[in-house]
């Protein structure tokens, strides 16, 4: 390996790791105490809500981390706005038309009617979609939960004659959209990050920011050669 290539490469830094653990773990505490809620009185989740002291306890609780939840993002915005005050923010996780020929390209690898991956970048397609669905699920999960963490007050900022059924409306809108995050996050964001068989049982990347030069050249080609100057080996 060439002497100037490391054999880590630093992809987050210890800000973006300390936001995604506090994303993370306020995502699993309104997972799991937003479940027992939405069934509290439905057996087997009636006994899953005394875990975490009833109802009223875990409403509680649900709300502060909600509110944790949405101080982070904020957050985010923030440090954002610093990396691009400093030149540090690169745009590569906005969605290209190449992602959709990347997705196309990919779906046709896993059916074995291509004999390679396709050329990712820094993100990919996946990737991008788990970062943009943040903001989307923010804007309905969270709009909707502050609506239902205080109805007298929300209350004013409706019209009489949609009371009737707009609660009904903000309750599905903030229970459907967080149980689409579930299922995405476990079966789809889960699988690719942790339980494939190159990183099962654990993916560390989370915890120190950093990936093996190997792993990174081949689910990154395109970021590899912008960083290290291989690109005569693949063009776009």
């Amino acid at each position: 390996m060439n002497k100037n290539i490391p054999q880590e490469i630093q992809r987050f830094d210890l800000s973006a790791r300390i936001q995604h653990i506090i994303m993370f773990t306020t995502f699993l505490i309104l997972s799991f105490t937003g479940w027992g809620l939405k069934y509290a009185y439905v057996v087997p989740s009636s006994a899953w809500i005394h875990i975490w002291g009833g109802p009223r306890i875990a409403g509680i609780i649900h709300r502060i981390a909600g509110i944790a939840m949405l101080l982070d993002f904020i957050y985010h915005q923030f440090y954002l706005l610093n990396l691009a005050r400093k030149k540090d923010l690169r745009l590569t996780i906005i969605p290209m038309p190449k992602d959709v020929v990347d997705m196309v390209h990919n779906f046709m690898y896993f059916l074995g009617l291509r004999k390679e991956q396709p050329y990712f970048g820094k993100f990919t397609y996946l990737q991008k979609f788990d970062y943009w669905a943040v903001y989307w699920g923010m804007f309905i999960i969270g709009t909707s939960g502050f609506f239902l963490a205080f109805p007298v007050t929300v209350s004013a900022l409706f019209p009489t004659w949609t009371l009737p059924w707009a609660w009904d409306v903000l309750f599905i809108m903030h229970s459907d959209e967080a149980l689409l995050a579930i299922v995405f996050i476990l079966i789809i964001h889960f699988y690719n990050e942790h339980l494939r068989s190159e990183y099962f049982p654990m993916n560390w990347l989370w915890l120190t920011g950093k990936m093996p030069i190997d792993q990174f050249k081949h689910h990154h080609p395109a970021e590899y050669d912008y960083l290290f100057g291989k690109g005569s080996e693949k063009k776009k």
